[in-house]
């Protein structure tokens, strides 16, 4: 099974969004099926094979999230972190001013949900592969 230090060896080779095909194609090599990515403080729950469980630490101090999410405000920033033009911090702020609580990714449809804090779908994406 996979570890978290191989998913952050992955992980660092991502400079901006435009970098995130090839990091998802790196850690589903791994054996990740899927993850969900908190913006509140950045830890990551990853799953793999027959219920197998790991998960990554924050990242950063606590960021408050919108109550609301603002779907056009959140579909810009995220173009521009897409496009390269903004880290992941500044991507992670956007998605908290925006009401983005996290992202789920599942590795077998190859797609990256959105969701506000109330559970509801901001935005569903098909990852490039």
């Amino acid at each position: 099974m996979f570890t978290v230090e191989q998913i952050k060896q992955a992980h660092s080779k991502v400079k901006s969004g435009a970098d995130f095909p090839s990091y998802i194609q790196e850690i589903k090599a791994l054996g990740v099926t899927g993850y969900e990515a908190f913006v509140a403080d950045g830890h990551i729950n990853y799953f793999g094979a027959d219920n197998y469980q790991i998960s990554a630490e924050p990242k950063y101090n606590e960021l408050m999230i919108g109550e609301s999410a603002n779907r056009e405000q959140f579909q810009a920033d995220l173009k521009a972190h897409q496009q390269g033009k903004t880290d992941y911090p500044t991507f992670c702020n956007d998605c908290a001013k925006s009401g983005i609580e996290k992202w789920v990714i599942v590795m077998n449809d190859m797609t990256c949900t959105y969701y506000d804090k109330a559970g509801t779908e901001i935005l569903v994406e098909t990852i490039p592969h």
